[in-house]
């Protein structure tokens, strides 16, 4: 698993596979969860399987040490 956090744009990616080639995950599908001022989303691949989870609003609903100890994106 690899955590990367972008904390201009306060989103977070936790990708499950080693590699997630460019155009790797074609489909998003969103998650219904409890919170109102944050938004995660599934990513998959053509095969339906997942690759990893997209979190937009991530300071609000993820552990701040997880984030902390994130790899930065920039973007």
């Amino acid at each position: 698993m690899h955590i990367a956090y972008d904390p201009e744009h306060d989103t977070a990616h936790v990708r499950l596979t080693a590699h997630v080639p460019p155009g790797g995950a074609v489909r998003q599908v969103p998650v219904d969860g409890p919170w109102t001022d944050a938004e995660a989303f599934l990513d998959l691949d053509a095969d339906g399987r997942l690759l990893g989870i997209e979190v937009i609003g991530a300071r609000r609903v993820l552990p701040a040490g997880l984030l902390d100890g994130a790899e930065r994106e920039t973007g």
